[in-house]
Order: C-alpha cells, then sequence, then structure tokens
C-alpha cells in the first residue's frame, strides 16, 4: 500500500508543481491574466500563490508534514475556483461553459486535497514512505 500512496502522491502533485513553476517563472504574464479576471495585488498574489503551490506539492510528494501540504494546496484552490473561474460572470456560452469545467475541476482537487489532509492526519506515522509524521492529529 504505501508504494501505491507514493505512486499517487507523485501524480497528484504534478499539476501543482507545473503550475508553481509558472506562477515563479512567468509572473508577469500571469499576474496581468489574474489582473484582468479582478484579482487585487496580482503581481504579489501570482508570486505568493506559486510559492504556496510549490510547498504544498513539495510537502505532499516528499511526506514532509504531507497533510500540511494538503492543507495549502486546498486554502490554493478555493479562492482560484472563485476568482479565476467565475463562470458566473460568463456571457459568452462557450466561455462559460469553459470557466464551469475549470471551476468544477478545481473544486474536485479540493475535496481530493482535503481527503489526502484527512487521510495523513488520521493515518500518521502508520503510512510508511514519508520523511516525517503529521502536523495536525484527527484521532
Amino acid at each position: 500500500m504505501d508504494v501505491l500512496v507514493l505512486i499517487g502522491r507523485i501524480l497528484f502533485v504534478l499539476l501543482f508543481l507545473g503550475s508553481a513553476a509558472g506562477h515563479l517563472t512567468q509572473t508577469k504574464v500571469m499576474a496581468g491574466y489574474a489582473a484582468a479576471k479582478g484579482v487585487p495585488a496580482a503581481a504579489a498574489a501570482t508570486a505568493g500563490s506559486g510559492v504556496l503551490l510549490l510547498a504544498g506539492a513539495l510537502s505532499v510528494v516528499l511526506g514532509v508534514w504531507a497533510d500540511l501540504g494538503a492543507l495549502l494546496l486546498a486554502v490554493f484552490l478555493l479562492p482560484t475556483a472563485l476568482l479565476m473561474h467565475a463562470f458566473w460572470k460568463e456571457s459568452d456560452p462557450q466561455m462559460r461553459q469553459q470557466e464551469m469545467i475549470q471551476f468544477e475541476k478545481d473544486i474536485a482537487l479540493m475535496g481530493a486535497s482535503l481527503i489526502l489532509f484527512a487521510f495523513f492526519a488520521y493515518a500518521g506515522h502508520d503510512l510508511g514512505l514519508t520523511l516525517t509524521g503529521p502536523l495536525f492529529s484527527l484521532h
């Protein structure tokens, strides 16, 4: 089971690591997009969210307070869904559909992040292939 959980962790964070790289290496372009969506302090928000993504993804994949890392990813996903993919604001049906898909993806990933948080916080030290135990305990 430990190897399956590790493989799952690796596959889960690939999206977040790629997104973190984009946030941190293409900050100006991504901040322009965020500003167009109405995100306040878009450059700072883009850089900050890139750091949040990187920290959360590395925490989950390396198993260093993986519960905290999963929680960080969930914290990133909720405002991202609400601010960046507000499909209810779109009047064009095609754009509305695309934003709805992205919104639902973010909400689903947030759900998965919360499940991972609970999994790590509950299983704790019984889960192998992590560098540390959890920061939180759900016993």
